[in-house]
């Protein structure tokens, strides 16, 4: 899975273009040195399974890369590919009156984390047990335990499916609905890359945020127990979803396609507006609306 959300994560630079084919891919690779033999061994295979399955369903070939050891198994890569003016989205064309649709969830930090403090059995998720952070996703409520357990493993399994799906029917999709601009959203977060793309604008414009799509559960936990800065819109994401600017009445087809091609929804967040002055700026409004998913 580390491969293949690797390999998803790399792809989304071109599908963020509205580029559906990637000519080739490379590889980058960090073996880790301060596993055992064995076990770095089964690692590196199996990320690198992960990491050709993904680009095969993207239809790409690996060409290349370069692999060197680590303190920490890491893979990404370098995707290219080649297209006429006509073949891609410029990302600097948003206008005033477009609607900003993004594709995929928020949170995947936070389940990635809360898994792990169950697997450490650490401070944190002791105060998750106290605290029945997440209450109200209960099977059970006589059960705390048992039901934080599930909550979690549920959160991680819908990080996990996030994160490994491509962006690419939303990426293909983006010239036929007409898309004016769009980014990935990633290590920068929500609102970090709201920020990037409106900085990047030729018309004077600036972008609201006005709903936050999350996994259920991620923003009981960034309240409760640690504030990964969700709600601000700085909590990173891998291998997040696309953020496009496009008028309202595309976007809703775009949308329903997208659905019907990756069972998955999508959402109208925002929308971008006339810039007071030179500056362009992304904002989340006071109040913002959350959708837990």
């Amino acid at each position: 899975l580390q491969g293949r959300i690797g390999a998803a994560n790399v792809l989304s630079d071109l599908y963020a273009e509205g580029v559906e084919y990637c000519d080739f891919m490379l590889m980058l690779l960090a073996s880790c040195r301060d596993m055992p033999e064995e076990e770095r061994k089964i690692c590196t295979k199996l990320m690198i399974e992960g990491f050709q399955h993904a680009c095969a369903e993207a239809q790409t070939p690996i060409t290349g890369g370069q692999t060197v050891l680590n303190p920490w198994p890491i893979i990404g890569g370098v995707a290219t590919s080649i297209v006429s003016k006509d073949e891609y989205v410029s990302s600097d064309g948003a206008q005033v009156g477009d609607v900003v649709v993004l594709t995929k969830p928020l949170g995947t930090q936070i389940a990635v984390n809360l898994h792990q403090w169950k697997t450490l059995e650490n401070r944190h998720w002791k105060q998750c047990l106290d605290k029945q952070v997440c209450h109200e996703l209960y099977d059970n409520q006589d059960e705390v335990e048992q039901s934080l357990v599930q909550v979690t493993e549920d959160m991680m399994h819908t990080a996990v499916c996030s994160m490994a799906r491509l962006n690419r029917n939303g990426g293909r999709l983006m010239l036929k609905y007409h898309a004016h601009a769009a980014t990935d959203v990633t290590g920068f977060g929500f609102l970090g890359h709201a920020q990037n793309l409106m900085e990047n604008q030729v018309a004077q414009v600036s972008m609201e945020l006005h709903t936050l799509p999350c996994i259920a559960g991620s923003p009981a936990v960034n309240k409760n127990i640690m504030n990964f800065r969700l709600l601000e819109g700085y909590s990173a994401e891998t291998s997040g979803g696309l953020m496009v600017c496009m008028k309202e009445a595309d976007a809703q087809g775009y949308m329903k396609e997208l659905l019907e091609l990756d069972g998955c929804d999508s959402w109208i967040v925002g929308r971008v507006i006339e810039s007071g002055g030179e500056e362009r700026k992304a904002t989340i409004v006071d109040d913002y609306k959350i959708i837990e998913v």
